[in-house]
């Protein structure tokens, strides 16, 4: 599961709490600080556990900073963090602050929750669908930036640069034909995915009727898919047929550097929800929750019969692209 789901010493109530905390993702700290808190409350969301009772910050400040330039980083990322703990209904109550190379934002979320108001992720059956609620690619599209923004450094700051990163741009462009804008637009739609609470997407759950939830991190899509189908109660698969992708990063995979998306292994941060739905309540699933996000949700596998008696998720031979 996503979360530790703990019995209390009063009946009927668990302590639903997860950890989480990652390395500088964007260039702005302010997102940094948005995605950090995002992607903490996720996983209370994937157990569809929409209220979040208080939030620890784990900070790590950069030794490798000015004193200036850290007053300002640190500040900012406790800032976005802060007011993304706002958006959610909850807010920091504590946590701890060290000195690090890297600076680092995460934390601690937690909520006490009646027996009937958590989804434990373990009921899916054959005829069921599989939903997922952001693009993948995430990865792809900030190391692609970072190749741009690499490429146009000159003097003392390009001699510093991993010189991998000038062969892999100029692979972009005489392969691919990318420009500038391509990369910022590929860029935007990772950092408003990364940057969104799945808040309402736990709601829709709650509403539709789920039967298991995993949110799509470090483990990749089909990692997080095998996770979550090991999980289940019955012996069924996950027959994933279709991969909702930021535009263009499939063609970065094919031809300048192999990240594993189209195989499922890409690492995302603050992915989407990955729910299992009776297949009667999907299309309203994903209607009501465009509605509220103002982003689209597809319908990406199945719930099928296990072939060999045992748990297993894949992905089809040549599975449906929509680029986003």
């Amino acid at each position: 599961m996503d979360c530790a789901v703990v019995p209390t010493r009063h009946a009927g109530y668990s302590l639903i709490t997860t950890t989480d905390f990652f390395y500088p993702l964007v260039e702005d700290p302010y997102d940094q600080g948005k995605i950090g808190c995002a992607n903490v409350l996720s996983d209370l969301y994937a157990m569809g556990v929409t209220e979040c009772d208080t939030v620890l910050m784990i900070l790590a400040c950069s030794t490798e900073m000015t004193s200036d330039e850290r007053d300002v980083v640190t500040e900012l990322m406790i800032r976005g963090f802060d007011d993304q703990c706002n958006i959610a209904g909850t807010s920091v109550t504590g946590g701890q602050t060290v000195l690090n190379p890297w600076p680092i934002i995460g934390g601690v979320a937690e909520s006490v929750c009646k027996d009937d108001e958590f989804i434990t992720p373990d009921t899916a059956a054959v005829g069921d669908v599989l939903v997922l609620t952001k693009p993948l690619g995430t990865q792809v599209a900030v190391n692609v930036r970072q190749w741009h923004r690499d490429s146009q450094k000159t003097g003392e700051a390009r001699a510093k640069v991993c010189s991998s990163h000038f062969t892999l741009w100029d692979k972009c462009v005489d392969k691919l034909d990318f420009t500038e804008e391509d990369v910022n637009a590929a860029y935007a739609t990772a950092v408003e995915s990364m940057s969104r609470l799945n808040r309402n997407g736990a709601r829709m759950m709650i509403k539709y009727n789920c039967h298991g939830a995993t949110d799509v991190t470090g483990f990749g899509y089909l990692g997080h898919a095998i996770n979550l189908v090991d999980n289940q109660k019955e012996v069924v698969s996950f027959k994933l047929h279709t991969l909702p992708i930021i535009a263009k990063m499939d063609l970065v995979n094919k031809e300048v550097l192999n990240f594993n998306l189209m195989t499922g292994y890409s690492a995302e941060t603050s992915g989407g929800l990955f729910c299992i739905l009776p297949k009667e309540n999907a299309s309203k699933f994903i209607e009501e929750l465009k509605e509220l996000d103002g982003q689209d949700a597809w319908v990406v596998g199945e719930v099928v019969e296990s072939t060999n008696g045992k748990r297993n998720a894949y992905i089809v031979d040549e599975p449906t692209i929509i680029h986003v």
